[in-house]
């Protein structure tokens, strides 16, 4: 189990370009849930990635709708279109959107998407522990109620499930 849980500064990470991807090197799994948390954790993945020659994965966790209603809003033109249709299209206009707002970050541009179904924290892991990933990388909202954190937190459920470090990237203030 993971005991170190490291707060990456939104900047990036703090190592020199390296120019030469390295053969062999483990992937990093960037797992979001396409808010600002995510998008800050994506960023911050993708630089390291390219700065170690490693891949990137962006990982989406289809969850019960009942946790977090609303989240996954069937497109205009099929109200009908199911869940998993929905969250791989919002998972791939997320990536576009990401893409577009920084078009020079070659780790973004090459990155791969999945979708995952199950309970995110253990997912996630579950996800990374198959890839064989070096890294897992999660954003957080930065919520101010410590109960919050406590008590249904993805992010702290991914730190305490997982034996693969886990660096977490606060999103910035609103």
């Amino acid at each position: 189990m993971a005991d170190v849980l490291e707060f990456a500064d939104r900047t990036g990470p703090a190592l020199a370009p390296d120019t030469h991807a390295k053969p062999g090197a483990s992937p990093i799994l960037a797992a979001v849930d396409l808010g600002e948390g995510s998008r800050a954790a994506v960023l911050w993945a993708s630089e390291l990635a390219e700065k170690t020659g490693a891949s990137l994965q962006i990982l989406h966790v289809i969850h019960d709708p009942a946790e977090r209603p609303g989240k996954y809003v069937p497109h205009k033109s099929d109200p009908l279109e199911p869940m998993a249709d929905t969250a791989e299209r919002m998972l791939s206009e997320f990536l576009t959107e990401m893409r577009a707002d920084h078009p020079r970050l070659p780790g973004l541009a090459i990155a791969t998407t999945k979708l995952a179904r199950g309970l995110p924290a253990q997912t996630i892991v579950n996800e990374a522990q198959a890839l064989g990933a070096s890294l897992i990388v999660i954003g957080s909202r930065c919520k101010s109620s410590f109960s919050k954190l406590l008590y249904g937190s993805n992010t702290l459920g991914v730190t305490r499930l997982s034996p693969i470090p886990v660096t977490v990237v606060k999103a910035s203030p609103a």
